[in-house]
């Protein structure tokens, strides 16, 4: 039986914190680790330089993620761990798959959107004003990241689904256009993901400034503890663990007995001086393994490139070879070779999955085109959020007036529209 391709990767922006580690690198890890999957898991320092003009700070989150990872037990020899740069058929893919995406997908991305709204906000007259052409085009870059391996489960949160949308539409492209050469990828979604809280009580965020610095030093980690908010409760008082940053990062990190006791002990009206030590202590003792590999591979940064390097090699395994099959199928190939692709290509039996697949794609493009003007409507409107709510009422109150013949389709399109407009309902 073959096994299910997990890809994912990590932008390299910023210092990894335990946030981080719980959402995101504690999954993977584990991931790592199971045989049943075929993992692979890289440093998207390409996607680093949308946002983030600083070269040293590119360099040394690279550096800091790649070391993290290792140091908290990334199987490196079952899964596949590379640096996106260190894989050039990427940006070559990239290049490909940006020749047949429309404009009209890209100005639909979430990010894009939310810069114009910004702008429209601001009041100012060129609606672009800040927009590169990475922030706008990215969606196709991370396509790239996937189509390259073709991955088939990608984890992301509810908010990155569209761009798994948008690599499975472009893919389909491709693959109707000339050849048959990628699978079309599935998001993978915690439905109740993790939200982990900072010292403030907010979403542990670097855009908050509230996160703990998952490797920092022991001095540093318990002098951040001492500063989670907690009330006014004083010593004796029952305190509630349900509402204390405290237990919640203590609960996370401990075996279920462990938690059930230290919640035993908010009843009994622990002193938050008493429970942040606590904390400390359980986290620094948790951490101090990881924490002192951490440092050994920052001390030994030729090592961790080595094993990077070698990551490459087995992903180039994969990119080299499917890559020359995209630039066969797209008709860029040496001036006497006979290969049967693109347009030359062998008609094949397809499976009831694929012509299902072919099918819905064929609709959902039909009612994209009628809820086009729509959604102009709506991110072109002052209160995008209103417009689209108003759309939506507006939709569903026609849908009661209409009788069965015409009711589904109806139904369709009201799907997608809400589909579309998500980010604004």
């Amino acid at each position: 039986m073959s096994k299910t391709r997990v890809l994912t990767g990590i932008t390299t922006t910023g210092t990894p914190h335990l946030g981080n580690y719980l959402g995101a690198i504690r999954p993977a890890v584990q991931a790592s680790r199971d045989h049943s999957l075929s993992s692979f898991f890289f440093l998207a320092d390409f996607h680093a330089l949308i946002k983030c003009h600083d070269p040293a700070r590119v360099a040394q989150s690279t550096r800091e993620i790649a070391a993290t990872w290792l140091a908290l037990g990334m199987d490196y020899n079952n899964a596949v761990f590379y640096r996106q740069s260190d894989i050039p058929e990427i940006p070559e893919l990239t290049w490909v798959l940006t020749c047949l995406c429309s404009k009209g997908l890209m100005n639909r991305a979430h990010a894009y959107k939310a810069a114009v709204d910004e702008n429209r906000n601001a009041n100012k007259a060129d609606l672009d004003d800040g927009v590169t052409m990475g922030l706008f085009s990215y969606p196709v870059l991370m396509a790239a990241d996937i189509l390259m391996f073709n991955g088939q489960k990608i984890p992301v949160g509810k908010d990155q689904i569209q761009h798994i949308e948008m690599a499975r539409d472009i893919a389909g492209r491709f693959n109707h256009t000339f050849a048959d050469l990628f699978t079309l990828p599935e998001a993978m979604v915690d439905e109740n993901p993790l939200t982990i809280s900072g010292l403030d009580g907010r979403k542990m965020s670097k855009s908050y400034d509230n996160t703990i610095p998952l490797f920092c030093s022991s001095d540093e980690l318990r002098k951040l503890i001492n500063q989670i908010h907690t009330d006014l409760r004083e010593p004796g008082e029952p305190k509630d663990p349900d509402n204390s940053t405290i237990f919640e990062l203590y609960s996370l990190f401990a075996t279920d007995e462990e938690a059930d006791a230290f919640r035993a002990k908010f009843f009994e009206g622990i002193a938050w001086g008493d429970a942040k030590t606590e904390l400390f202590e359980y986290l620094d003792n948790y951490l101090s393994g990881p924490r002192a590999r951490y440092n050994e591979l920052m001390n030994d940064l030729g090592s961790l490139e080595q094993i990077l390097k070698q990551g490459a090699e087995k992903a180039r395994g994969y990119s080299v070879p499917l890559l020359q099959q995209v630039r066969e199928s797209v008709g860029i190939r040496a001036l006497d070779s006979t290969a049967a692709f693109g347009g030359e290509k062998k008609k094949k039996e397809k499976s009831a999955e694929q012509i299902a697949e072919e099918v819905e794609r064929k609709k959902r493009a039909s009612l994209m085109y009628i809820l086009k003007p729509m959604l102009e409507r709506v991110e072109n409107a002052e209160d995008s959020a209103a417009e689209a709510k108003a759309l939506i009422e507006e939709k569903e109150q026609k849908l009661l007036t209409l009788k069965k013949k015409t009711k589904q389709k109806a139904e369709n399109e009201l799907t997608l529209l809400k589909e579309e407009l998500a980010q604004y309902l």
